[in-house]
């Protein structure tokens, strides 16, 4: 069953408040939400909701910067980190024990909190390059990934060694990439990030750039290749494009530490999903950060107080073995 946003508001506005008047035990009075770089989305989108929640729920937290998804599953498992956020790439990665940041540690202690959009895969580089094409790239070019361990950078590179795209590796935020690029320092810039990425806004508006999209038959390889699904950037996105962009994506999910008390998860929860409006203000992105999409999670066990609240506002249908400690 898929309820609306406007029925979903209705209905968990008192499940909020009795959530969180019956029992506040082990609550922490503080929280931090793993995100990434600055000038990415997910700093953006991430320091959003934890302020959001902050504020609704009495608590101080806020959002941290980080390497991104595969930093974040560590953060969140070993608990230095209340929430985080993560694509299901790097977290059937982490889960599996490949993840770089500890290889051989399976990272069973983050569970999946709420759907938050998907991640398209995109390349931007500057008018004056005379790059349009992925074919257009020159052998050699210097690329800029994202930071190291990002979602873009653990499978970008991959994608264009698929693509026979030759290049140097380059690392570092999606800001200080795009300073880059301006000045020369690049040759393109591969962004996995929810759209519109910051970076890719400013940089539009300082100075004139191309979006490549991949054409039919790379993204029928890159398909074939990657656990990724077809993808269009919407035209109104940048200024820059004058027509949908053919891509592919990720889903992204926030993910808790799966000890914290169901409670505290649970009227989180609540907070972000009971108002998509309040959320998209935040970030344009969180047009996806639907109730009826917790079903694009098919790797995270859910925490027990997330699975409660989608079980009972969206009809979620959400087998035991899913969820944590059941």
């Amino acid at each position: 069953m898929k309820l609306t946003t406007i029925a979903i508001a209705a209905g968990v506005a008192i499940t909020a408040t009795a959530t969180v008047a019956q029992d506040r035990t082990g609550w922490p009075e503080s929280f931090t939400v793993g995100t990434a770089s600055q000038g990415g989305t997910y700093f953006a989108y991430g320091s959003g909701w934890a302020n959001l929640v902050a504020e609704e729920l009495g608590l101080s937290g806020g959002g941290e910067v980080t390497g991104g998804p595969m930093q974040n599953m560590a953060l969140v498992h070993t608990g230095d980190a209340a929430f985080g956020m993560t694509t299901m790439g790097p977290a059937a990665e982490s889960l599996g024990g490949t993840n770089p940041i500890a290889p051989g540690l399976a990272m069973d202690k983050a569970c999946a909190m709420f759907p938050m959009y998907q991640t398209p895969f995109s390349i931007t580089a500057l008018s004056s390059s005379g790059i349009t094409s992925i074919s257009e790239i020159p052998a050699g070019a210097k690329i800029g990934f994202g930071p190291a361990g990002s979602t873009s950078d653990t499978y970008f590179p991959r994608m264009m060694e698929t693509l026979g795209v030759e290049f140097e590796r380059r690392n570092g935020g999606w800001s200080d990439l795009g300073g880059q690029l301006q000045d020369g320092l690049l040759d393109v810039i591969a962004f996995a990030a929810g759209v519109p990425v910051p970076a890719v806004s400013q940089l539009e508006v300082q100075t004139d750039i191309n979006i490549i999209e991949f054409t039919e038959e790379e993204q029928a390889q890159i398909l074939a290749a990657f656990p990724v699904s077809q993808f269009e950037i919407a035209a109104d996105t940048y200024a820059t494009l004058e027509a949908p962009a053919r891509s592919v994506s990720m889903w992204n999910f926030t993910i808790a530490n799966c000890d914290l008390p169901a409670s505290f998860v649970e009227a989180v929860v609540n907070v972000v999903m009971s108002d998509n409006e309040r959320m998209v203000n935040i970030h344009r992105a969180a047009r996806s950060t639907l109730p009826e999409n917790w079903d694009k999670n098919g790797v995270l066990k859910w925490h027990p107080g997330a699975a409660k609240w989608f079980k009972e506002n969206a009809g979620a249908d959400i087998p035991d073995s899913m969820i944590y400690g059941m």
